[in-house]
């Protein structure tokens, strides 16, 4: 069983550009059970949403696609793993 909450990341930026105001990174962290094992996951919120996304187009849970993808990594890192996970399955869809 998997299961994955969120809390949002309080860290903050600088934005480049004439203006230097500080705003809220988008990186948000997410506990996730796989397996049995509780990790948490830290990841810009635009990689969640497609995540979401690739779930919902292959009718599985976001979870689901995380296990999926935490049982096939071949990174140490299972954030980095789920990056490259969205940029791949792009970078196939526009072939």
């Amino acid at each position: 069983m998997s299961t994955i909450t969120t809390e949002p990341s309080q860290k903050l930026e600088s934005r480049s550009g004439a203006d230097e105001k500080l705003m809220k990174s988008p990186v948000i962290k997410r506990s996730i059970v796989i397996g049995g094992h509780k990790t948490s996951v830290s990841l810009e919120d635009r990689f969640w949403i497609y995540l979401k996304d690739i779930a919902h187009t292959r009718r599985l849970t976001l979870s689901k696609l995380v296990a999926e993808i935490d049982q096939t990594r071949q990174h140490a890192n299972l954030s980095s793993a789920l990056r490259v996970f969205v940029l791949e399955y792009f970078r196939e869809k526009q072939k």
